[in-house]
């Protein structure tokens, strides 16, 4: 048994906010204090030590093809800034669009345990499971993507019935090995092939007739009718659009009470005012969220310099790539599941936009009064890679730093924010909230994001170090399972996350008209699309972590 003595304890979930106690480490778990007779076979004193648990990584786009793409179109973006190899340690290198060894290297040394890839293609999910295998350190888990599939819109254009929605959906979290249910601009990836360049949130679809409201209603209630923890994962219509505010805020009320979590809400939550035609609705977002207790969002902050913008929105992607930087992009069919567009961005802190986006990202921070309900991104690598968690969360803490970088900006950009009014500066128990127990409770990981009896024994522990950068950027251990693989902020073992995916009940006569479907259309068969419980391990997962949904049939 070991014994982690005398730190102090940062614990929402149990509401422990800065508590010097003890934490008993064994098999792979926190136990509860032992009697005396109990051996401790090792103790390690973390008198003014900060210790939480491992952070959660709620959207991270870490595996799929598009990350592929982004790392063949820039190969300058493979820095030297390898790790050696030694032992089981690979070399691996990337900032933007790392490879798998440094993505999972990078989060470890931060203090990150687990990691969840938001936009998964059910045609591509074997690939995806393969990637994310390669990936070590960390947990992962992926969201399938619905929403703008030909058989799913055929279903909702004919009337069908909620049950055979549900089944549906049930069908591909299962057969994909999937965590949860992620849209992206509702209908209209589909719509961009039948020549739309832009589909709000009631208009019809070219082809099938359905609109964007209509997708997100029968989504959100199959996920919530299926008991999956995590509400339907929404990226909203209309992304980076200025006045997308309103169909931001029309697509939390078509959820019409439903749980819904709608993603890098930052790049929707933009108005038209000033000369420019583009200001900040940071303020009128967050004040719905606060009303709306079934809406939660990942911020998707933007920080200044180069990245790669990689999206299942190839409306979006296409619109944008004329301010690709360096000068090359990539759009995408794929199937007749969705899209893909990769586009290389350099965000400036003297243009306006990008000056304006990045406090925009902030104000939205400062603004949700409540820390369960919004989670610290950058929805890597689109708004920032994920390295730079660090400089968001001082951003966060530290007012005054704040305050300085704002001097930095683009003046305009500054002057039409009001993020200089904003007095709010997060403390460690809502950083610890935000990063690790928010995440897991939305996800139902019951044993993450928690320090409790029965927790896997997953545990950072930093130096408390005023410059709050510093203090998250290189933890002095991190404990994976009950093993020290971070020390000093350096990997000192390597070892392979497990992989979660939810098991949810629905009725497997749906396999019919999917099977005549892709046997008439597609150009694999169905049985193809299914991930095998044993290929998880055999791409490189330490084991399957399976979560039963709480749903019913209606």
């Amino acid at each position: 048994m070991l014994r982690l003595k005398g730190g102090r304890l940062y614990d929402p979930e149990h509401g422990v906010d800065g508590q010097v106690r003890d934490l008993y480490v064994e098999n792979g778990r926190i136990v509860a204090a032992p009697g005396p007779e109990t051996r401790i076979d090792s103790e390690i004193d973390l008198a003014g030590r900060v210790v939480m648990a491992g952070a959660i990584d709620l959207h991270t786009h870490i595996g799929g093809g598009k990350l592929n793409i982004a790392r063949a179109l820039l190969p300058e973006d493979h820095r030297a800034d390898t790790v050696p190899a030694m032992g089981d340690m690979h070399a691996g290198c990337g900032h933007a669009a790392p490879s798998t060894w440094t993505t999972g290297y990078r989060y470890a040394e931060m203090g990150y345990t687990a990691c969840f890839e938001p936009a998964m293609l059910p045609s591509n999910a074997r690939h995806a499971h393969l990637e994310m295998g390669d990936i070590p350190m960390v947990d992962k888990g992926a969201y399938a993507m619905l929403g703008s599939d030909d058989f799913f819109l055929r279903l909702l254009a004919s009337g069908s019935d909620q049950r055979l929605i549900n089944d549906y959906v049930g069908w591909t979290l299962d057969a994909t090995q999937a965590m949860a249910i992620k849209v992206v601009n509702p209908g209209a990836i589909s719509a961009f092939k039948f020549n739309a360049r832009n589909l709000d949130l009631d208009e019809a679809h070219p082809h099938y007739g359905v609109s964007p409201r209509q997708v997100i209603q029968a989504l959100a209630r199959a996920v919530h009718e299926l008991g999956v923890a995590h509400p339907l994962h929404v990226h909203a219509s209309n992304l980076g659009i200025p006045g997308n505010a309103d169909s931001t805020l029309a697509t939390m009320a078509a959820a019409e009470g439903l749980p819904i979590h709608l993603t890098h809400i930052q790049f929707h939550s933009y108005g038209t005012e000033g000369e420019r035609k583009f200001s900040s609705e940071a303020e009128r977002i967050a004040d719905a969220i606060n009303r709306m207790s079934n809406v939660s969002a990942d911020v998707g902050q933007v920080l200044f310099g180069q990245t790669v913008t990689a999206s299942g929105d190839n409306m979006s992607q296409h619109r944008n790539h004329r301010h690709a930087s360096p000068d090359k992009w990539v759009t995408m069919d794929i199937e007749c599941d969705a899209g893909c567009g990769v586009v290389p961005f350099k965000y400036k802190d003297k243009n306006f936009v990008n000056a304006l986006q990045w406090a925009i990202g902030l104000e939205l921070f400062l603004r949700v009064s409540d820390p369960w309900r919004i989670f610290l991104t950058t929805d890597h690598p689109n708004g920032a890679p994920f390295t730079s968690y660090p400089h968001l969360i001082r951003l966060l803490m530290d007012r005054g730093f704040r305050n300085a970088k704002l001097d930095e900006i683009n003046a305009e950009a500054a002057a039409h924010s009001q993020l200089r009014s904003l007095e709010r500066e997060y403390s460690l128990y809502e950083i610890a909230i935000m990063t690790r127990a928010a995440p897991a409770r939305s996800l139902g990981l019951s044993d993450h994001g928690h320090l409790g009896v029965g927790a896997a024994a997953n545990i950072v522990v930093y130096h408390d170090d005023a410059n709050r950068e510093a203090m998250f950027e290189k933890p002095e251990y991190v404990f994976k399972d009950g093993q020290i693989i971070v020390r000093d902020g350096r990997v000192v073992k390597v070892v392979n996350g497990a992989q979660h995916a939810v098991k949810p009940e629905y009725d497997k006569a749906i396999e019919k008209p999917l099977k005549e479907y892709y046997d008439r259309y597609m150009t694999v068969k169905m049985e193809h699309i299914r991930v095998s419980d044993d290929e998880i391990c055999a791409c490189g997962a330490s084991k399957l972590i399976p979560h039963q949904c709480t749903g019913r049939r209606a």
